[in-house]
């Protein structure tokens, strides 16, 4: 896909967490995970993920009800369910409540490994052209137009560039920049973000996309007045 593939794993079960997460790291996505709903609508607002697996009863509540209320807020990352409730009533729940794929336990991890990455490459089709005022990217064709001109950008800049237009009008912080953009030897202390920002403004030119969020990062939005 060409970028970091961020999946979520939530189930409380401490063993079977870390066999769900060890499964989808060795199928190469980048896999964090939480132990209750809490954590997991905290990891959801500070990151963009592909996919999210859900055990489906957890200590602080049902995620299914946790679903259904983020889907009526817009919210479109698809989701695995895994849950021990095995009735047709149940799956339809599942479904019902914003639910794209359910898996009864006891489960093989390589098939939830499979569902997963269906799942992330269903994710993968958002609109390959992302715009904000007269910018457009093209995550497809890779390229970068302002006004309609077509820019020329490193393939640095333009994971920057296409991590910032995924979230239009939301702080991104260095740390995720740094997360998604750059290989896991980067140090998160440098400047290399802010040395790439630098360049991309300078290219993009005025009146200004990319705008400073003091004390947390950047964000891609319309031009300030």
């Amino acid at each position: 896909m060409g970028r970091t593939v961020r999946v979520l794993v939530v189930e409380d079960d401490e063993d079977l967490r870390i066999a769900v997460s060890a499964e989808l790291s060795a199928a190469g996505l980048d896999v964090l995970a939480a132990a209750h709903l809490a954590g997991a609508d905290a990891a959801l607002r500070a990151h963009l993920f592909d996919c999210v697996v859900f055990d489906r009863m957890l200590p602080d509540g049902d995620a299914i009800d946790y679903v259904h209320r983020r889907r009526g807020e817009g919210w479109s990352v698809p989701v695995l369910f895994l849950t021990a409730r095995d009735s047709v009533a149940d799956r339809i729940a599942g479904f019902a409540h914003g639910g794209d794929d359910y898996l009864v336990k006891p489960f093989s991890v390589a098939e939830m490994a499979a569902r997963v990455r269906i799942l992330c490459r269903r994710a993968a089709g958002r609109p390959s052209v992302l715009r904000m005022a007269d910018l457009e990217v093209d995550c497809a064709r890779r390229t970068v137009r302002r006004a309609g001109v077509l820019l020329t950008v490193s393939d640095k800049e333009f994971a920057v560039l296409e991590y910032l237009a995924i979230r239009p009008g939301q702080a991104v912080t260095r740390t995720e920049l740094i997360d998604h953009c750059w290989d896991a030897s980067a140090d998160p202390m440098s400047n290399v973000v802010d040395v790439v920002v630098k360049r991309l403004r300078r290219k993009l030119r005025e009146p200004e996309l990319i705008h400073t969020v003091r004390g947390r990062g950047y964000r891609l939005a319309e031009p300030a007045g």
